[in-house]
């Protein structure tokens, strides 16, 4: 009897057990679901909040100024989300653009024509991009941040130099003014150009090969190598493709300022970082979504754009931008937290 009454009991503490592993688990998973929107979210309660702050942020005029604004920080970020993937980061983006924009300067200076000065300004971005993919992975660097930090001053150092009196260089030709100054259906044409990067790179990375080994890379270096993915070619891709998204934007840039210039794109690989990292990326790589990299753009520019018209002082947004990436890293720690959880709740589970 008293046998009896103990399996008795000790099944119904079984039972106990297995339904608070299965709430556990689907706590976690709500957390989990809750973070992936995360960026989402804070986007939608900054415009909330910024439309309640300031009556002209809804305005279709404002709307199409950030769009326009945030074109050129979300191309490179898209790029820069490809390198961060890999477990990687491209300092030189912001440089790269520069020397982009001179080249292209330069260029003009000899024919006006759009094919030559975007070509111009294209080769030279991909050239410093593949220079950093080919110098950190057949130089055996230990990490990228050496040789992108290297080339962040060679490329701003050479764009002074190359710059006429180290200035601002005035003039694109009519191709490419035409996109700074186009509107479609309201939408500025940059708008455009950055929906057609993101098509393309989101074709890439989920409907190729090719994308599977980037995540498979920034995932599980050791693994990749034992799965006979070529890893090598796969990491400098993805800084060729950084620079090439560098370039991108450096032909948007000056189609809006119809103008070249060493200065630009000054802290740009900053506020790249921020985007892919507010938008849920890693560093520890093989985690990030294109959309999310996106959303972190827009989050950075509607801030400041929500600022500016507060007559926010410019060291202030700094500040805010700061504190968002800290908030978006603690973000990140405690989704790996809540992952380490879940797979542990699972495992109790399968027993």
């Amino acid at each position: 009897m008293t046998d009896s009454t103990e399996r008795v009991r000790e099944a119904k503490a079984g039972r106990i057990a297995a339904l608070d592993t299965r709430s556990g688990a689907r706590s976690v998973s709500l957390a989990l679901a809750l973070l992936g929107f995360g960026p989402l979210l804070i986007l939608i309660a900054l415009i909330a909040g910024a439309s309640l702050l300031t009556p002209n942020f809804l305005k279709l005029g404002n709307i199409s100024n950030i769009m326009a604004q945030t074109s050129v920080i979300a191309i490179v970020a898209i790029g820069q989300h490809l390198v961060i993937l890999t477990r990687g980061i491209d300092l030189s983006v912001g440089a790269n653009l520069a020397l982009a924009t001179v080249v292209g300067g330069l260029v003009f200076r000899v024919t006006d024509s759009t094919v030559l000065v975007m070509g111009a300004m294209l080769l030279s971005a991909v050239t410093v991009g593949a220079f950093n993919g080919i110098g950190y992975v057949y130089g055996r660097l230990p990490h990228a941040f050496i040789i992108t930090l290297a080339t962040l001053s060679i490329c701003r150092g050479l764009a002074l130099q190359f710059s006429v009196n180290h200035t601002t260089m005035r003039g694109m030709p009519d191709g490419i003014v035409a996109l700074g100054s186009s509107e479609i259906l309201g939408l500025p044409g940059s708008f455009f150009v950055v929906l057609g990067v993101a098509v393309l790179v989101l074709v890439m990375t989920k409907g190729m090969v090719w994308g599977r080994w980037i995540y498979a890379v920034g995932g599980k270096p050791e693994s990749a190598v034992q799965m006979g993915i070529p890893v090598r070619p796969v990491l400098v891709s993805t800084y060729v493709l950084a620079g090439l998204c560098a370039g991108i934007g450096a032909i948007v840039l000056s189609a809006r300022t119809q103008a070249s210039s060493p200065l630009y794109g000054n802290l740009l690989e900053l506020d790249t970082i921020a985007a892919v990292i507010i938008g849920g990326a890693s560093f520890l790589g093989g985690r990030g979504h294109l959309g999310h990299a996106l959303i972190g753009a827009v989050m950075i520019g509607v801030l400041r754009n929500a600022l500016n018209l507060m007559n926010v002082n410019v060291f202030f947004q700094m500040i805010a931008i700061g504190a968002i990436i800290l908030l978006a890293v603690e973000a990140d720690v405690l989704r790996g937290h809540l992952e380490a959880r879940t797979r542990a709740l699972q495992a109790t589970g399968a027993r």
